[in-house]
């Protein structure tokens, strides 16, 4: 019986790496029309067009994982950085929640079943993070979101506390970015020096940033902190 149980677990866990790989693949070789997007966006009133942005959020950046930085530019652009950044974070609530059920329904089982004793510990410690640790991951512009997701789904990391991080944390990364992108537009894809002199001539943004970068030592101090645990287990 527990053969059976486990050769099930498997199959999920398959299934879930196949769709994973479907979903890298077809990011690579699936275009969708930018354009096209925007001038339906337009031509609907606010309140729709904010919908609907959520909507073609939610459905492509899941189909095409590095699809993202087109839609938060595309945000930026046509809401400004305060409602972008909030059409966003829901949008990134909606994915979380997508994900991480999708990797705990699929994959957690094998992996709970197939993880050698001598890291049980760890996968323990793992589901016992600081809800503080959960908050930077997903405030630092660092880790993206859907190895997140997909992670938190994989460990015993509780729900409720995860998609707590998801909602306080992602609009503190996501107003950064689309705070930067409103202000240099398209040129932040083909003109560095835009991008730099924008940080220049806005020293609020720059004192800001010094945040961030502190953030990211706190994530890369933590990652290898975890990496040296594995090591020496």
């Amino acid at each position: 019986m527990q053969n059976k149980h486990f050769r099930h677990h498997e199959l999920e866990f398959v299934a879930l790496a196949v769709i994973l790989i479907a979903l890298w693949s077809l990011g690579k070789y699936f275009h969708f029309d930018v354009q096209s997007i925007q001038s339906l966006l337009k031509e609907v009133p606010l309140a729709l067009s904010g919908f609907l942005y959520i909507i073609f959020y939610v459905v492509i950046s899941f189909f095409i994982f590095f699809s993202k930085d087109v839609f938060w530019l595309t945000g930026a652009i046509m809401f400004g950085p305060f409602i972008s950044t909030m059409l966003i974070c829901i949008a990134e609530v909606i994915n979380a929640f997508i994900l991480f059920y999708l990797a705990r329904t699929l994959g957690r089982n094998y992996v709970e079943k197939k993880l050698p004793e001598k890291y049980q510990h760890l996968d323990e410690k793992i589901g016992n993070i600081k809800f503080f640790w959960l908050f930077v991951f997903r405030a630092a512009p660092l880790i993206p979101y859907r190895f997140l997701d997909l992670a938190a789904g994989l460990t015993r990391i509780r729900f409720k506390k995860y998609i707590t991080a998801v909602i306080l944390g992602s609009p503190v990364k996501m107003f950064w970015i689309q705070y930067i992108l409103y202000g240099v537009g398209h040129s932040v894809f083909n003109n560095p020096r835009a991008l730099m002199e924008y940080f220049l001539d806005n020293r609020q943004l720059m004192l800001f940033s010094l945040i961030y970068v502190v953030m990211v030592i706190a994530v890369i101090y933590k990652l290898n902190f975890c990496k040296n645990h594995v090591n020496k287990s």
